[in-house]
């Protein structure tokens, strides 16, 4: 499985972005897709993970502010971000886990999203 971000940006606060995950490969084996967001010094955080079944979940800081989606004909999973706040700042990065019982993670580049107050 191959994963490629896109979307990230500058942008002002209170302003959006979609970022996009898609991914390629052996992709009917992909049992979640999660981003992930690691803010220079910090320590790699969960954001958003979106399940074959059930429903997403997201980090208490982003919660009503982002939505995880995806277009399973496009293999393409999606990080709508609104009122984007300076401490959103970060490199976002997409993971995806596959295989049984979600044996194999796999890591896509990152995507920088950068806030300006």
């Amino acid at each position: 499985v191959q994963l490629v971000e896109s979307g990230g940006g500058l942008v002002q606060a209170g302003g959006s972005l979609r970022l996009s995950c898609a991914a390629s490969g052996s992709t009917w084996t992909i049992n979640a897709i999660t981003w992930y967001r690691q803010a220079s010094g910090n320590e790699r955080e969960l954001v958003a993970a979106i399940y074959n079944g059930g429903s997403p979940n997201y980090a208490d800081s982003v919660k009503g502010r982002f939505t995880i989606s995806r277009d399973n004909a496009k293999n393409t999973v999606y990080l709508q971000m609104n009122s984007l706040k300076p401490e959103d700042t970060a490199v976002y990065i997409c993971s995806a886990r596959a295989g049984e019982w979600g044996a194999y993670t796999y890591w896509g580049q990152g995507t920088q999203v950068t806030v300006s107050s």
